[in-house]
């Protein structure tokens, strides 16, 4: 099971970090994805990290400015999101699967999103 967190209002220049907690021992297994959906739009892939944490990988338009990063040993992964631009406003959702991917359809597991807004 995951669980998103650490979404909120912030000002446009801001930062924020979510974290995405597992439940159970195989957390270390998973690859963990982050995708966003803002209203009206597709879910979009936002950052990826392999098991180990290794292996990162993020949408075109996003780098620079994301980070995602995980510490095995408390079951939790993170994206630090810095310079927030109104265009970031959206639900965050974090996934867990078994390769390193930028399509939704290769996650087995789901949290629940975060909401992030962006204020100008």
């Amino acid at each position: 099971q995951l669980q998103a967190s650490g979404g909120g209002l912030v000002q446009a220049g801001g930062s924020l970090r979510l974290s995405c907690a597992a439940s159970g021992r195989t957390f270390s297994t998973y690859v963990i994805g982050w995708f966003r959906q803002a209203p009206g739009k597709e879910r979009e892939f936002v950052a990826v990290i392999s098991r180990t944490g290794g292996i990162t990988n993020y949408a075109d338009s996003l780098k620079g400015r994301f980070t995602v990063s995980r510490d095995n040993a408390k079951n939790t992964a993170y994206l630090q999101m810095n310079s927030l631009k109104p265009e970031d406003t959206a639900v965050y959702y974090c996934a867990a699967g078994k390769v390193v991917g930028r399509v939704p359809g290769t996650y087995h597991y789901w949290g629940q999103g975060t909401q992030v807004t962006v204020s100008s």
